[in-house]
């Protein structure tokens, strides 16, 4: 057989297989192959290796596209996943990543770091028995095909109309927001504190699960569609909001949730001071990734864990960031201690295997009581017992580093109550509920032209949430505009 009669031979093969209604009889679902622990325990780099074409299409090919698709409905953004997904097994990969877009300004990295395992995945029909179609890493590949040849939609014919809107905060409610409003004409400004975009996108997540040349490179798609950044630009510090209200037409508050929790553990504080080594798990994180990018934020020390026992109180997705970066910085010892049993744990079960894998030690049902402390540092933490023969009983863990991951509430600023911002009890912004339909939120607050989305309005919550209240709060801004969605 010659060679050419081959290569035919081969693509007739995949066409068959690629145009059969069985498939998911006979290909299995294939997630993304990682690096080496040994490998990966060195560095920051993502730990996800990149999926042929092929593989792509086959994994693609295995979706039922179900009449009623229920991974849709389970994304807070409804993205149109069996029709993304037809196109991947056809092979229009530019097709499928322009269908991503519709839905969600940030493809790339939602098939990052969203938890498909509870979303689109746990919901696909084949989750059960066969095994679900390995969306996330499908849309994240896809994408990152798309931009690494510069893709970028047609917005030729997108009549620009003469309204702009600042929006505080560049994380995903921000960029959600800024992305569609730039979409239908609408001038996007957004203002940020940070040297770079992203929010906790860049700054929270370490890059081992989202390397920052990856929001980079989003950020330069941004600002090729029209959407302007002001980061190193605090409100209230370098610009005020009054001057926000002047110079734009409506304004979208997007700011997050930056206070963490610290349980009000005994023994925290030591004249004044919270004890030496003792480290809340967000400071812990952005003084690490500055530190690693030169940002040069003076006000965010780096901690390193080098040759350190450590413990990381908490159980969620924060935690497993700390634990597995302590990992990376050649800690002696890394435990996560929880106050459960595993299957309570609050965070990524993909995220816990991965860990796990890493070196980390998980020590479960310790509920602790108090940082234990000589000379003003950190020795260990005081615990009791929450379940098992032993419960009730106080125990000691041994610790030189101890980092505080119990989650994160509102951070209202100053100058919330000088414009008159209605509050939760919490902290958190209050916004106005649809008069037409029961249990429908708008993101309009209660001071006329001032929207409000994402975590400062929900609470600490997933990426992919924040991306939809920035969406719905462009859709509230465009109808004010008379702007019909494209």
């Amino acid at each position: 057989m010659t060679d050419s009669t081959s290569d035919m031979s081969e693509q007739l093969e995949v066409w068959v297989s690629l145009n059969d209604d069985l498939a998911f009889l006979k290909t299995d679902r294939q997630p993304a192959s990682k690096r080496a622990e040994q490998e990966r325990q060195k560095d920051f780099d993502e730990i996800y290796i990149a999926k042929a074409d092929i593989d792509l299409q086959y994994q693609s090919n295995r979706c039922l596209d179900c009449g009623n698709p229920y991974c849709e409905w389970k994304c807070p953004l409804h993205n149109y996943i069996p029709n993304w997904l037809e196109l991947v097994t056809n092979n229009q990969f530019d097709k499928a990543a322009e269908l991503m877009h519709q839905t969600n300004p940030l493809p790339e990295i939602c098939g990052r770091v969203c938890p498909q395992d509870r979303l689109c995945e746990q919901a696909c029909t084949l989750n059960t028995e066969f095994g679900a179609v390995t969306i996330g890493a499908i849309e994240k590949n896809i994408t990152d095909i798309a931009l690494e040849k510069n893709w970028r939609p047609d917005l030729s014919n997108v009549e620009q109309i003469d309204k702009s809107v600042a929006i505080v905060g560049a994380g995903p409610a921000g960029i959600g927001c800024a992305e569609l409003l730039v979409r239908n004409g609408v001038k996007a400004v957004v203002y940020d504190r940070y040297p770079e975009i992203g929010g906790l996108l860049t700054f929270g997540i370490p890059g081992f699960k989202l390397e920052k040349s990856v929001v980079r490179r989003r950020r330069e798609f941004l600002e090729d569609i029209g959407v302007e950044f002001k980061l190193n630009t605090e409100i209230g510090k370098d610009i005020s909001i009054e001057q926000l209200q002047e110079q734009h037409d409506c304004v979208f508050l997007a700011m997050g949730t930056y206070t963490s929790l610290d349980g009000r553990l005994e023994g925290l504080e030591t004249e004044g001071m919270i004890v030496d080594g003792v480290i809340k798990a967000l400071d812990y994180l952005i003084g690490n990734i500055n530190h690693q990018q030169s940002y040069e934020m003076s006000d965010r020390p780096y901690f390193n864990m080098a040759d350190e026992r450590v413990i990381v109180l908490g159980g969620g997705d924060t935690a497993m960031d700390c634990v597995r970066s302590a990992i990376r910085q050649d800690a002696k010892q890394v435990q996560c201690v929880y106050r459960r049993d595993e299957a309570a744990m609050p965070g990524s079960k993909q995220e816990v295997r991965n860990a796990k894998e890493e070196g980390v030690e998980f020590v479960y049902q310790l509920q602790p009581l108090a940082i234990e402390s000589k000379d003003g540092k950190v020795i260990g933490v005081r615990f009791t017992v929450t379940g098992g023969d032993n419960e009730g009983e106080e125990v000691i863990l041994e610790a030189d580093k101890v980092i505080i991951a119990f989650g994160f509430v509102a951070s209202p600023a100053p100058w919330f109550e000088t414009l008159g911002l209605e509050l939760t009890k919490n902290g958190l912004i209050k916004t106005k509920s649809s008069p037409q339909a029961q249990n429908v939120h708008l993101q309009e607050t209660n001071i006329q032209g001032i929207y409000a989305g994402g975590d400062m309005v929900r609470g600490a919550d997933l990426v992919v949430t924040a991306i939809a209240e920035g969406r719905d709060a462009a859709h509230e801004i465009l109808s004010t505009f008379d702007i019909l969605t494209r």
